[in-house]
Parts: structure tokens; sequence; C-alpha cells
């Protein structure tokens, strides 16, 4: 059987080939919808599969987005790389995922290998980039979108929640509980000063403290970012002598390992203990106690990260283009923080 062509498709729906290409894919440019269906019914009936590859040869680009993320083990990142995926579809796009495993490394390894496949252009969730990193975007002078933090290291297009002010909201919620003060739970020692969401929640922290007049003296106290060794963190903690009656974590997955800690020492929470963590991800709601939380918009962020990296006038000199994207960030309380 011969192959069927587009100029079979472009025949048989009564159009032209270059018609038929804008249905494919989408654009660029619109196609009245009576002829939409006359083509797409065409595809149908002819059996008509596109050339992929073919494609990606003449254009130079591939109908992919690369992902690059710390952890899709996290909830966190879990979410919002499906968020990415979701969108991506809604464009006729498919996602490859890297996973950086916070390594510099591999997180250079996946640049190299998704701008080597011609991706249309890539997300990146970077937890430090370093200047390898920067070096290689440039060098392949490829669209690139910095999702959820904006290392130093390179100045591109970034999509982010309010990080700093959505971590002074909870802190103030749990200190009007009447408090004494509130503990934290950073990131740990290498986590970045600038660009870093976790250095932002700690900062955020740091303001509500300073702004009730309370001390952060050692306070402050490193943790990675998972539930596992966050738990370890909160064992030792609140069982020494000076356990503290609050505690604000930076990521929803420290939270939950507090909780675990807390149950087994049996503190009561909130009773004895108030916890508060940030990102909202959907296990948050079904704790035990529910945990109060910071919400970021994961699927507008996501949404707005493709829509900027498959948007022609992205890299355009003197783009008038917002250089950052802020979205607002909700706090969500529920009973671990002592609310009914």
């Amino acid at each position: 059987m011969a192959k069927v062509t587009r100029d079979d498709v472009a025949r048989l729906a009564g159009t032209s080939t270059a018609v038929v290409s804008y249905v494919i894919n989408n654009g660029p440019r619109p196609v009245a919808p009576a002829t939409r269906e006359r083509v797409l019914a065409a595809i149908k009936e002819l059996g008509y599969r596109p050339d992929r590859v073919a494609q990606a040869m003449a254009s130079r680009r591939t109908e992919l987005i690369g992902l690059i993320v710390p952890d899709a083990r996290q909830p966190f990142f879990g979410e919002m790389a499906h968020a990415v995926e979701q969108a991506a579809a809604e464009r006729g796009k498919m996602v490859l995922v890297g996973n950086s495993d916070y390594i510099a490394e591999r997180e250079v390894h996946y640049l190299r290998a998704f701008l080597g496949m011609r991706v249309s252009g890539l997300i990146l969730v970077s937890h430090a980039l370093n200047d390898n990193a920067a070096a290689e975007i440039e060098a392949w002078d490829a669209r690139v979108v910095l999702l959820h933090e904006r290392p130093e290291a390179i100045d591109d297009v970034a999509v982010v929640t309010d990080d700093l002010g959505g971590a002074q909201l909870a802190v103030e919620h749990l200190l009007s509980h009447g408090h004494e003060y509130v503990a934290c739970l950073g990131g740990i020692a290498e986590t970045p000063l600038v660009g870093d969401p976790v250095s932002d929640h700690v900062e955020g922290w740091r303001r509500a403290m300073d702004d009730a007049g309370i001390s952060t003296q050692g306070r402050l106290f490193e943790a990675p970012y998972n539930r596992y060794d966050a738990y370890n963190v909160a064992l030792d903690l609140l069982s020494g002598p000076d356990r503290p009656p609050a505690i604000f974590c930076s990521t929803d997955d420290q939270a939950i390992g507090v909780l675990r800690a807390a149950r087994e020492l049996r503190i009561e929470v909130p009773g004895e203990l108030a916890v508060a963590g940030f990102d909202d991800v959907k296990e948050a709601a079904l704790t035990d106690p529910p945990l109060t939380t910071v919400a970021t918009d994961r699927t507008g962020m996501a949404r707005a990260a493709v829509d900027l990296v498959l948007d022609d006038g992205l890299r355009v000199a003197g783009s008038h283009r917002e250089r950052v994207k802020l979205f607002p960030s909700k706090l969500i309380t529920r009973r671990s923080c002592g609310c009914a």
C-alpha cells in the first residue's frame, strides 16, 4: 500500500497542503472551523500519520519540550511536571523530563541532551544553575524559561511565585495564635542565597519575626527538602529541651516529616506544637492533622512557562515582555496551626 502523504489529505479535504500543516501543528496560522473539520476527517479516512522525524529535520525543531526538575519523586515537583505536561499537550507538544537530583553536573547533562535533540524549548527548574549550565544554554542559543527558581547565573525569562511574601504570611499567622516564637526548617547549607525559593521562605520567616520584635537567633535549622530526612531532623529538635512551640517549614514535604516525628513522640499538633508548610501539595489536605500551608498556582505557572517557551518573540532583543512573571501566593489555613 502506497504511503499516504500530506498532498493526499489536502486533495481529499479540498484545501492546500499549507492548511493541512496548520491543522496538524495547531498553527502558526488560524484555520476556519469548517475547514479544520474537513482536514481532520480526511486524515482519519486516509489514516494519515505525520512523519515527525522529517518535520523535525526540516524545521530543526521537534515537537518536544524539555523539562528539568530537581527530583520528580517529591510531590511538589511531580505535580509541577504533570501541570507542564498538560499545558504542553494543549499546545500539541510532548514533554521530556530529566531529574537533576540537585547535582549540577547532571543538570548540565540533561541540558546538553535535550538541546542536542532540538527541543522546541526548555523549561528549567534549577536548584543552583552554575556557570557551566549557563554557558551551555548560551552556546545553543536556546529558548529557556526558568520555572519556580531564578538563579543568578542566567538572566532569562522566569515564572515564579511570591515565595517571600507567602512565607511571611504563614509565619505572621502562626504568631497570631499567640506563640512566643516560630522556629524555621530552612534548606541545607549549600542553598543559594539569591533566586532560590527556600532562601526566600527563610527570609520571609525572618521578616515576620523581626516585625514582631522576636529574635531569630538559634531558631533556624537546616533540613533537606524531603520528608524522610526532615523527619530525622524533627526527631532531634522535638526531643530536645528547647522544643519550639511552632515550626514553619520551607516545604510541605518537610512539614509532613515534622508531623510524623511529632506523632511518634506523642506531641499533640496543634495543642503542643503548631506546624505550617509551603507549596500546598495535594497530600497536605490529607495529613493528620491537615496541614496549614501556602498555596502556589502550579497550573497557571506551568501554562505561563509553556506559552513563553513556545513564543517566537521570547528571545527577541529589546522585547517589551516582562522578564519575570510573578504569581501571587495564598495562605491556606487548616488544623495544624490551630485553626478550626
